[in-house]
């Protein structure tokens, strides 16, 4: 059974589904009993545990009461202990209240939590992408590759999705892979026909696992916003690079005039500081040839502020 969609219990299931309905009206306190009421009946039911944790916090957010914060950091604490690998993504919101993982240690965010969203998004990804939020990361990836060379003989694109970003540098690659989490984007990446390979991995994981200097171009679109720090995965990418070789990405911005340092919003997505960028690529070996203001998407009719940003690696 898969402990996720059931608690195995009718009566705390039907709690479960009446306490969410509350806390999609807005009404948390009504939530919060209810949520309450499955967990007395299945106190191992871990997303019952997760969704108290969001009633608690709704509550705390309007009364700023710290008590309604403490209780929601414990009903999180405890769906993640049910939930070892994450799947539920209650570190996330243990980030952003302030307690447990959060930018500094770059967990909040789990593999497992990442590839379950993905995989059950997938068959709505471009159309949500692309119709719905404007999405433009691959073309601004593509943009900002030099003209020179015409084509990079070994590409990869880390955090492919579905293949976007893929389809659009496939003229100017002659040997392309794919990395991603979830199976369930990998096999749409797959029916684009412009990969050569497609490997379902975690991104420090793969690009470890990759010869030194076997590559002349890495791209990622619209996918550090998972990652909190970028100092590991600009490291990774400069190591796998030939020297001369070129990575480009895109990455979220903190709202003008916001905090200074790494932050994870409450969107899930982490927004990094052009000093945060500049930091990790000098360390990395990176020489940053664009940086550029770039709006990967809309949310809320509205641009979300980010950067397009094209490096190259230093010989040596």
């Amino acid at each position: 059974m898969d402990t996720h969609r059931s608690s195995g219990d009718l009566l705390a299931d039907r709690r479960y589904r009446y306490a969410e309905a509350c806390l999609a009206e807005g009404d948390a306190p009504a939530c919060a009993d209810l949520a309450g009421q499955a967990i007395e009946i299945a106190p191992r039911y871990a997303p019952a545990w997760l969704l108290l944790g969001r009633a608690r916090e709704a509550l705390f957010q309007a009364s700023g009461d710290p008590a309604d914060r403490d209780g929601a950091r414990a009903a999180y604490e405890s769906a993640r202990s049910l939930d070892p690998q994450d799947t539920l993504g209650a570190g996330l919101h243990l980030a952003r209240l302030g307690g447990g993982a959060g930018a500094e240690d770059g967990v909040a965010l789990s593999p497992a939590y990442i590839r379950a969203l993905f995989d059950g998004y997938a068959p709505r990804f471009e159309s949500h992408l692309v119709e719905g939020l404007r999405y433009v990361g691959p073309d601004l990836v593509a943009g900002v590759l030099p003209e020179e060379p015409a084509r990079f003989p070994v590409a990869l694109d880390l955090g492919c999705g579905t293949g976007l970003a893929g389809a659009a540098i496939t003229g100017r690659v002659t040997h392309l892979t794919g990395v991603d989490l979830s199976p369930a984007m990998l096999a749409r990446a797959r029916a684009k026909g412009c990969y050569d390979r497609l490997v379902a991995a975690e991104l420090g994981a793969f690009l470890g696992g990759e010869p030194e200097g076997s590559a002349d171009l890495c791209i990622a679109a619209d996918v550090f916003i998972y990652c909190a720090d970028l100092g590991p995965v600009l490291a990774g990418i400069a190591r796998v690079l030939r020297p001369g070789g070129w990575a480009a990405f895109t990455v979220q911005s903190p709202a003008e005039g916001g905090p200074s340092g790494v932050v994870l919003g409450r969107d899930g997505r982490y927004a990094h500081p052009d000093a945060h960028l500049r930091e990790a690529a000098e360390a990395s070996g990176l020489a940053l040839r664009v940086l550029r203001e770039a709006a990967v998407r809309w949310e809320g009719g509205v641009p979300v502020p980010g950067r397009v940003v094209a490096g190259q690696r230093i010989a040596g």
